[in-house]
């Protein structure tokens, strides 16, 4: 018997989203089939089988929220093995061998195996302690209590009650179908059950204890619910706004001779389907800029100050329920074309939730546009561990100042932030400076 556990798709991963199934029970798969996508943070992913066997138990269902890494959620008979039940939470670990050690599923062996598996009706354990067995199974059998009536109730939620000495039949159930789980029991006092909490109804709208002490009536909005990626973006920009000693530089570049090369460049390219935007202008001068001034691109860590050897540029991509910032790695050795084919394609496979982990997390530089928008000019919060992110505004007609006249240039506001902890105003200004010359004159880009 293998257990599947939830893989940990990205180092910060804790739990995610099952949101599909590729295989079903009596299925059998091999090492590289496609078996589930689950749905992280920032990304949906496909995950691949790591063994061989047969689909003996599909442990969680699918749209399954919360479900914690390392948690067994499909179990696989080795080929010539027998399907038996793998031991419960309770008892010894069984001896390490070759084919019942609990495999992550996507290929990585989990950290510490569990000390027991799971069968059908029992509980989970994990290198962590129990989990919430009730987010994984779908109806526990019903359990006679005292006085003959019966209560439908989770296995962990019936075994935190004999060890707190308490009776299920006085313990109010909340989760589906009014079956007691493991909140219920752990709300509860010793041999006596706190009532809980009504379900709210249908259509009835829930009522925020945060916005009713503020003023904001019940009934008066409508409340989204928070996903992963919205926690994940809020908790992020928190800690950098709250943490990283911040400032913004602000310069305007002329970009008539961007807008100029930009439409010979695409004219040449047009034979190969490829167009050149201007954001795929800014991010190789980003890159460039980064290279002429190394101080930039950098990290600040407790150790010590980390000088990247690539520019990899992170992209700011809107998709529906927040942002992604997939990495254009190393910018600064890729041709105009290179960036505009990988931009593209990066930003398709970000708005369908397709990205790898690798392909958004791990850049040294940021670029923010909203120049789309009619955004004139604005400064985004630094994605951390980067040392700096570059927001960048509409290009528009204004009036400049050339040999003592006034005249008309399409002009571009970019705002700098930097972590002040490693790039200074000094390091920043050079930056732009840099960066200026090569928007405003693009062939600087090929010296």
């Amino acid at each position: 018997m293998t257990d599947i556990l939830m893989p940990a798709l990205s180092p910060t991963m804790e739990e995610g989203v099952l949101t599909k199934w590729h295989v079903k029970v009596g299925d059998v798969v091999k090492a590289g089939d496609v078996i589930a996508e689950i749905e992280t943070d920032k990304a949906t992913m496909e995950v691949e089988a790591v063994d061989e066997g047969e689909v003996t138990d599909i442990l969680v269902a699918e749209g399954s929220e919360g479900v914690k890494v390392n948690t067994p959620i499909a179990r696989l008979k080795d080929e010539g093995g027998a399907a038996t039940a793998a031991p419960a939470a309770k008892s010894s670990p069984p001896a390490s061998g070759a084919g019942d050690q609990p495999r992550a599923a996507g290929g990585a062996r989990a950290d510490t195996p569990p000390p027991g598996g799971h069968a059908s009706g029992q509980g989970v354990a994990t290198p962590d302690g129990v989990k919430s067995v009730e987010a994984i199974l779908p109806d526990a059998p019903a359990r006679a209590v005292s006085g003959g009536s019966r209560v439908f109730a989770s296995p962990l939620a019936r075994r935190i009650a004999a060890q707190s000495g308490i009776d299920l039949s006085t313990v109010k159930g909340t989760g589906p179908h009014g079956r007691i789980v493991r909140r219920d029991v752990e709300g509860a006092e010793k041999g006596v059950a706190k009532p809980a909490a009504a379900p709210t109804a249908a259509g009835e709208p829930r009522k925020v204890q945060s916005l009713a002490q503020m003023g904001i009536p019940d009934g008066s909005y409508d409340l989204v619910p928070l996903d992963g990626m919205r926690k994940a973006i809020a908790r992020r920009l928190t800690d950098s706004f709250r943490d990283v000693p911040h400032f913004p530089l602000n310069i305007d570049c002329e970009i008539d001779g961007l807008l100029a090369s930009r439409a010979r460049v695409n004219a040449m390219l047009e034979k190969d389907g490829i167009k050149v935007s201007v954001n795929d202008f800014i991010i190789k001068a980003s890159a460039m800029a980064l290279k002429a001034v190394p101080e930039a691109n950098a990290s600040y860590s407790p150790e010590g100050i980390a000088l990247h050897h690539n520019a990899d540029v992170a992209m700011a991509v809107a998709i529906d329920g927040g942002l992604i910032t997939p990495i254009i790695r190393k910018a600064e050795t890729k041709s105009l074309s290179q960036i505009a084919t990988e931009s593209k394609d990066l930003a398709k496979r970000a708005r369908d939730r397709k990205l790898k982990p690798e392909e958004f997390q791990g850049g040294t530089f940021s670029v923010s546009n909203l120049g789309m928008f009619g955004i004139e000019s604005f400064a985004s919060i630094i994605n951390e561990p980067q040392g700096a992110i570059m927001s960048v505004g509409a290009g528009g007609p204004r009036p400049v100042v050339k040999d003592g006249q006034l005249a008309v240039a399409t002009v571009m506001t970019v705002t700098l932030t930097c972590d002040h902890r490693v790039v200074d105003g000094a390091i920043g200004a050079r930056f732009l400076q840099v960066f200026k010359a090569m928007i405003e004159d693009p062939v600087t880009m090929l010296a």
